[in-house]
């Protein structure tokens, strides 16, 4: 497990499956850990032992920062772009294929595509300090991957909020109102017996029943593959800007 660069890891016991993610920088996300974090979930997805998905990141601070601002500074083509932002668009992909329920475990802040994963996962328990924010349109390319997830969950209205004031933390209380969290705990122990009972509820449950479930949860995103590439396509154009180029290199000069 290397953890200078970041890990993917899959737990699996009693028909539950724990997924955790990490990376030094808040648990944003290089294109390595995009793709293993994809890899695991489809991989777990056809495991037919597993009743229940938990996703979850390292540490707690941050759940996830978003785009690796590292990555991004060192696209140069639209090729390179597409690419990375597909990443998201896997991850989001194999979530919302997997036959199980996923849990996903919000221990902090959700920034970007974290906030696509808190979205994208079928029951998000959070801590009262999971405030979370769209930052896209601050850096000049949108939340055009994460969207349709985002807009799914919590609805147009809530979406716009976020991705228009992109600057502005909304707080997990708020999050919770909107539905992009079930449940809000004050402390990291009660969310944590929160998704022990819930996780082990449905590994006990019918995963027939689980299955049909999920299939009504997410009908009417059947085009998402297409979808989610054409929206990375529009991101992997915009990052090549001299607005982001500009507004990353004054964000890693201030992280010096």
């Amino acid at each position: 497990m290397d953890n200078d660069h970041g890990y993917v890891s899959v737990h699996r016991s009693h028909g539950i499956s724990t997924i955790e993610f990490y990376h030094p920088q808040s648990n944003s996300l290089p294109g390595k850990i995009l793709h293993e974090l994809a890899e695991a979930i489809h991989n777990e997805g056809i495991n037919a032992d597993i009743k229940v998905i938990i996703l979850r990141s390292a540490g707690e601070k941050t759940f996830c920062a978003g785009a690796s601002f590292e990555e991004l500074a060192a696209i140069q083509t639209e090729a390179a772009g597409e690419q990375f932002f597909s990443g998201f668009a896997h991850v989001i992909n194999a979530m919302r294929k997997a036959p199980q329920l996923i849990i996903a475990r919000i221990q902090g802040k959700c920034v970007g595509g974290g906030v696509g994963l808190a979205a994208t996962a079928d029951y998000a328990i959070a801590t009262t300090g999971a405030d979370v924010k769209l930052s896209e349109l601050a850096v000049g390319i949108g939340p055009f991957v994460v969207g349709p997830a985002v807009e799914r969950k919590i609805g147009l209205s809530a979406f716009s909020q976020l991705a228009i004031d992109a600057a502005n933390w909304r707080p997990a209380e708020w999050a919770k109102q909107k539905g992009l969290y079930a449940e809000l705990h004050a402390e990291i122990s009660g969310m944590d017996e929160s998704i022990h009972r819930l996780a082990n509820f449905l590994s006990q449950s019918s995963i027939t029943a689980i299955k049909e479930l999920k299939h009504v949860f997410w009908q009417g995103t059947e085009h998402w593959d297409d979808l989610l590439h054409k929206r990375a396509s529009v991101s992997g154009k915009l990052v090549l800007s001299d607005y982001t180029k500009k507004f990353i290199e004054q964000f890693k000069n201030k992280r010096k």
